[in-house]
């Protein structure tokens, strides 16, 4: 992005700022008739960015269109796209990223856009909340699931988004050196959006058009599939990350099935002075005891989750907030 319209962005003198270097990140998989509309949109959108195309093992001609288009071209050996961001974030320098998928789906034309919204209101990650274009674009069951999964996720963690899933996502740089993917797959989206939610970072959403494939590309999206990997990664980190209410809530099931089994003993041995039904009583205090342990359990656990917090907090903060790093002393 050229430093003087980046100035008129942040609202200073084009002489206090140096130009902010973007990098387009693509992971890419067996794109060959997408990934070269891919990097010739973003160069037009985005001419002073350096776009990066990761492959995964391809075994097409992705490697050869991504680098006749102009890109960076590196490889990543482990299958999946969370591998592959994860490998894109650890190697590339830059002060602000867009990532996008190279299946020509998303709108180039909003990367400067969605840059502006970051830059301006001074977030870390920006959205691309998709509007299709295309009836094909978005199948029903893929519409759905989304929907279904990012109310899941605001019920849980907060609301902040209305695409989870949405893999076109503008960030800043604290955001990209302090943020530990975990996730190997397509469940990176909602690792991403788990994490900004449970941090409270500034975050923000801007829509823009969503496209279909372009013809003789496939997607590699399994609607069950990846559906229930994603579903399994937001219960994983509900279990990592709420683990007093959690556990809690398994402590609090046990407590009424124990009271409801020791409810009638209680009642025979007042009214006759015996316990009739002995395994029946000790069953009762096996839960008892599981409650209390559960309880026990998601409190230390409790204590352990905002330690973490507190440590990945301090690694987000120890990062200067977007234009920061190259404002002169």
């Amino acid at each position: 992005m050229p430093s003087n319209d980046l100035a008129q962005t942040l609202g200073i003198s084009r002489h206090d700022v140096a130009p902010l270097e973007v990098a387009v990140l693509v992971p890419c998989y067996n794109e060959e008739h997408a990934i070269g509309k891919v990097v010739a949109d973003f160069r037009h959108a985005l001419p002073a960015a350096t776009i990066y195309v990761y492959d995964n093992n391809s075994t097409d001609g992705t490697v050869a269109a991504a680098r006749q288009a102009g890109a960076v071209v590196r490889r990543e050996a482990h299958q999946g796209k969370g591998y592959v961001v994860r490998r894109m974030f650890n190697d590339i320098e830059a002060d602000l990223y867009v990532l996008v998928d190279g299946d020509a789906t998303y709108d180039a034309p909003s990367a400067p856009a969605m840059i502006a919204k970051l830059i301006e209101d001074r977030l870390d990650m920006v959205v691309a909340c998709r509007a299709d274009r295309d009836e094909a674009a978005y199948r029903p069951g893929h519409r759905a699931g989304n929907r279904l999964l990012t109310g899941f996720v605001a019920h849980i963690f907060g609301r902040a988004f209305t695409d989870i899933l949405s893999g076109y996502r503008v960030f800043s740089r604290r955001f990209v050196k302090s943020f530990p993917i975990l996730s190997g797959g397509f469940e990176i989206e909602t690792e991403l959006t788990v994490h900004a939610l449970e941090l409270e970072l500034p975050v923000g959403e801007l829509a823009t058009p969503y496209y279909s494939r372009p013809e003789g590309s496939a997607s590699k999206l399994s609607t069950w599939h990846d559906g229930f990997r994603i579903v399994w990664t937001v219960l994983k980190l509900y279990r990592a990350e709420r683990p007093l209410p959690l556990f809690g809530a398994f402590g609090l099931a046990l407590v009424i099935v124990s009271i409801g089994l020791a409810i009638p003993i209680v009642i025979t041995y007042v009214q006759e002075g015996v316990v009739p039904r002995l395994p029946t009583a000790v069953l009762s205090t096996g839960l008892m005891l599981l409650a209390f342990l559960s309880f026990a359990c998601g409190l230390i656990l409790d204590t352990v989750t905002r330690g973490r917090r507190e440590a990945k907090l301090m690694a987000y903060l120890a990062l200067r907030a977007p234009g920061e790093e190259r404002r002169r002393s």
